[in-house]
C-alpha cells in the first residue's frame, strides 16, 4: 500500500506490477518521508512518523500543485440520514446469509490477525504467540463494529498501523484513548486532514511493514508444513489486498499439508473447522 500510494509501484498490463516514475513528486516526497522515519526511528526519536508526515505535507504544499490548503475548521457533515438506519428484519432474508457470513469472517480474522500481530510486536503475546486477553479484545472490537454499523460507517476494526505506536512504547489502553480523542478533534479539522496527500503517509505504511516482517524469523523455515502456510499467508495479504484472504489461504494450506503428511496430532479441530469455513466462503461467494 505504501509503495502504491507514493507511486513507486504501479499496475502494468504486461507484468501486473512495475516501477513507477521515480522522478515524480509523489515518489520523491514519499521516499523522503520514508527515510526521515527510518533515520529518526533508528535514533529512538518517538515522533518520527509524525515529523515525516508534517515535513512531506509542507513540501507538498510548496511543490505539488494538486495539494491545496482550503481552511482549518469545518462543521462535520449531517449524518442523520445514516445513523440508526438499519433493517434487522430485512437482514433475516436467507439470500443475505452468505453476505453476512462473509462480513463476519472478514471482520473476525481482520481483527484477530491484526491484534495477534500487534500484541506480538508489543511483547504481550506468550511463547506460543497467543494473546492472553484475546477474548476481551475481540469483544471490544465486535462492539465497536456493531456501533459503527449503527452510525452508518464501515466495520470499525483494529488497525495494523497501531504497530507504529507500539514500537515507541504505546502498549496500554491509554494510547488508544488518546488516539480516539484526537480523532474526535479531527472531525472538526477535516480540511487540515484532507491537505495531507497519500504519499505523505506512504512512508509510515512501509515502516509498519518493516516492523511486522521481523516476526517471520520465528517461522520454522526448515519444515515445509510450517513454512508453506506462513509464506502463502504473508504474500496473499498484500496480493489479495486483505488480511482475511491471506489468513484464509494460510489456514487451508496448513490443514491440508498437516493432514496429507500424516501429522494429524499437530492439527486441532478448531483449525480444521476454520479452514472448512473459509472453503465454504470461497465456494458460496467465489472469493
Amino acid at each position: 500500500m505504501g509503495f502504491q500510494n507514493m507511486g513507486l509501484v504501479v499496475s502494468s498490463p504486461a507484468t501486473m506490477l512495475t516501477m513507477g516514475n521515480l522522478l515524480s513528486i509523489n515518489v520523491v516526497l514519499g521516499a523522503l518521508g520514508f527515510f526521515i522515519i527510518v533515520i529518526l526511528a533508528s535514533r529512538n526519536f518517538h515522533a518520527a512518523v509524525l515529523v515525516a508526515i508534517l515535513v512531506v505535507t509542507i513540501l507538498a504544499l510548496i511543490f505539488d500543485p494538486n495539494v491545496v490548503y482550503t481552511g482549518l475548521i469545518s462543521t462535520p457533515p449531517d449524518i442523520s440520514s445514516v445513523v440508526g438506519k438499519v433493517d434487522l428484519a430485512g437482514s433475516l432474508n436467507i439470500g443475505l446469509a452468505g453476505i453476512i457470513f462473509s462480513f463476519m469472517i472478514v471482520s473476525l480474522f481482520d481483527s484477530s490477525g491484526t491484534i495477534l500481530a500487534v500484541t506480538d510486536k508489543a511483547g504481550l503475546a506468550d511463547s506460543q504467540g497467543r494473546f492472553p486477553k484475546m477474548r476481551q479484545a475481540l469483544l471490544v472490537d465486535s462492539f465497536s463494529s456493531t456501533l459503527g454499523g449503527l452510525f452508518g460507517t464501515s466495520s470499525v476494526l483494529a488497525y495494523i498501523e497501531s504497530s507504529a505506536g507500539v514500537s515507541v512504547g504505546g502498549r496500554t489502553g491509554l494510547t488508544a484513548i488518546v488516539v480516539g480523542l484526537l480523532f474526535l478533534v479531527v472531525i472538526f479539522l477535516s480540511p487540515i486532514a484532507q491537505v495531507v496527500p497519500h504519499y505523505a503517509t506512504s512512508g509510515a505504511l512501509i515502516y509498519v511493514g518493516i516492523l511486522m516482517v521481523s516476526s517471520l524469523t520465528k517461522i520454522k523455515w526448515n519444515d515445509l508444513t510450517e513454512a508453506t502456510p506462513a509464506f502463502i499467508t504473508a504474500l496473499m495479504m498484500p496480493f489479495g489486498f486483505a488480511i482475511t484472504e491471506g489468513v484464509a489461504l494460510g489456514f487451508i494450506s496448513y490443514a491440508v499439508l498437516k493432514i496429507c503428511t500424516g501429522r494429524f496430532k499437530e492439527v486441532n479441530l478448531c483449525v480444521v473447522g476454520v479452514a472448512t469455513l473459509f472453503i465454504l466462503k470461497f465456494i458460496i461467494l467465489g472469493h
